[in-house]
């Protein structure tokens, strides 16, 4: 039995294609852009493409991400908090919490041992925190955004941004570069005031419990993690490829279908 799993985000549109037996054929990744309903497409195409298998091999596809909707090919559509419960469950089944930032929200989710939600919270109505931030404040910076992690590891001076707003925050950055800080230090900032913004939404879901599970682009954010990691007191799981974990969830409740 071969499932699809496709998470379709604001930047960008994952797939995974897994086998009951074999487990994990291929993937994809690719960018959302102007169309979710072509991204959506292109990813499965690139994922069927990376499996070496041909389409009419999957028997089932689910859907998920904030534009699940979109793919009239799914056989159903579950939310993204769900489908990466269960993705995190089957790579870390002693996994209990959960942070994922994506594009353009974070969530903090709170499993059992079967992968089943018990709470949950999200900020889905604004980009503070996000990818989106980052690259905001990348921009601001001149910095290239793969490289934004490596060199606020390289920091020699704790600085603060206490603004949460990409726009506020953007100004307080440009502020601290005119004052002459050195942009190690700025980017440091800017990681460890992510890392208080999703702190306080892992306040709201209750008491943290390890071990913690990290998923989302911004996984792959090396400062982030560490930030993270430095105010909770525990080291984070993060999957080889943290983008398909909501993916891989969706390809796996494709599966439980039958």
């Amino acid at each position: 039995m071969i499932a699809a799993g496709i998470d379709i985000g604001s930047l960008s549109t994952e797939t995974v294609i897994f086998d009951k037996e074999k487990g994990i054929l291929g993937y994809s990744i690719v960018l959302t852009g102007g169309s979710s309903k072509e991204a959506s497409q292109l990813s499965l195409k690139q994922a069927v493409g990376s499996a070496n298998i041909t389409r009419d091999q999957i028997t089932r596809i689910v859907s998920t991400g904030c534009a699940r909707e979109i793919a009239e090919f799914a056989d159903q559509k579950i939310t993204e908090i769900t489908c990466i419960a269960q993705g995190v469950s089957h790579l870390h089944p002693e996994c209990r919490t959960i942070i994922d930032i994506g594009g353009q929200d974070t969530k903090v989710i709170r499993v059992d041992e079967r992968g089943r939600v018990l709470e949950f919270d999200m900020n889905d109505k604004c980009a503070a925190g996000t990818g989106r931030f980052l690259e905001v404040m990348a921009n601001a910076l001149a910095v290239k955004l793969e490289q934004m992690g490596e060199r606020s590891l390289q920091h020699q001076h704790e600085l603060k941004i206490s603004s949460i707003c990409t726009v506020f925050a953007e100004s307080e950055v440009v502020s601290l570069v005119s004052e002459g800080h050195p942009v190690e230090d700025i980017l440091h900032a800017i990681h460890n005031a992510i890392a208080d913004r999703t702190i306080g939404l892992l306040e709201r879901i209750g008491e943290v419990e390890p071990p913690v599970v990290m998923t989302g682009g911004v996984a792959k954010n090396i400062g982030v993690v560490k930030a993270l990691e430095a105010k909770l007191e525990t080291p984070l799981a993060i999957h080889s490829e943290p983008q398909i974990v909501g993916a891989l969830g969706a390809a796996l409740l494709a599966l439980h279908g039958f």
